[in-house]
């Protein structure tokens, strides 16, 4: 076992991890996080998504290790101290942008690094980015709808499908 610190959510974090655990398996399971969410384990579904230094990474592809010393930001990290949803957050709420609600956290963390990377992604470059995540329920048109409004584009337009 090796000790892991970490600063999640500007939080300083620790806890004791073996060389093969996840991250998302740490976050979850060691540091009760568990808002990030774990679909495949593979690497195919994006629920596990999260920021390392800034980067948007899938939790259950990288070992707790790997982010020793590391900014890690979570879902849980998203929402204000008083429970305001963040701007993406309340685009999803407000398109419909969820249904079972198990790919969100992924979904909004993807969407976070997008709008950080893009602040005005066109819908093709929406539905681009997102092709890492999977969701089984929304046929991504409200996710998509919800991530344009989120970068304050006008989205009235776009036909509800």
């Amino acid at each position: 076992m090796s000790q892991v610190k970490m600063t999640v959510n500007g939080k300083e974090m620790s806890g004791d991890a073996e060389g093969r655990t996840l991250l998302s398996q740490f976050l979850r399971e060691t540091l009760n996080l568990t808002g990030t969410h774990v679909g495949c384990d593979t690497s195919q579904c994006g629920a596990c998504v999260v920021h390392v230094n800034g980067e948007a990474v899938k939790a259950c592809t990288m070992l707790a290790l790997e982010a020793d010393g590391a900014d890690v930001a979570t879902i849980e990290g998203q929402a204000a101290e008083d429970g305001t949803l963040n701007t993406i957050q309340q685009a999803f709420q407000d398109h419909h942008g969820l249904q079972c609600g198990f790919c969100t956290p992924g979904m909004v963390m993807s969407a976070a690094a997008l709008l950080k990377e893009n602040p005005k992604p066109s819908e093709a470059e929406v539905r681009d980015y997102l092709e890492g995540n999977i969701c089984r329920c929304t046929g991504y048109h409200n996710i998509v709808k919800a991530i344009m409004a989120a970068s304050g584009q006008d989205v009235s337009a776009i036909a509800a499908e």
